[in-house]
């Protein structure tokens, strides 16, 4: 089984005021806005890369820290490979949202410094 990775799906971006970020991704630089989930999240486009703008959530920190999330086939095989290959475990995938025509499972990874990589397939 070939599960390399090659392609970012998704890039979150830890803000202190999802609004004011919004307003700058979306009309300063001219991003297309996806939606927002609550207060603290909003989705946007670049090109075929979704951006996520949230407050800091856990661990996190205002302009410390984004997450590269990956698009995967199979997700907990591609999170198991991952593993085993010696990336350290941080959340196995799991149902992170329902939408109209696929659910968004997402799974989480550490690399050497603890930076968060996540794992995102979009079950059709």
């Amino acid at each position: 089984m070939d599960t390399k990775l090659s392609e970012i799906g998704q890039i979150a971006i830890t803000v202190s005021d999802v609004e004011k970020a919004l307003a700058f991704y979306r009309d300063i630089l001219g991003l297309e806005f996806l939606f927002s989930a609550g207060p603290n999240l909003a989705f946007l486009k670049a090109g075929n890369i979704r951006i996520m703008l949230s407050t800091p959530q856990g661990a996190g920190s205002v302009g410390a820290n984004s997450t590269l999330y990956f698009k995967a086939e199979n997700v907990e095989a591609v999170y198991a490979d991952k593993v085993a290959r010696g990336a350290v475990s941080e959340r196995a995938p799991q149902l992170a949202a329902k939408m109209p025509d696929h659910e968004l499972w997402i799974g989480f990874l550490r690399d050497p410094d603890g930076n968060l990589v996540g794992l995102m397939e979009e079950k059709r």
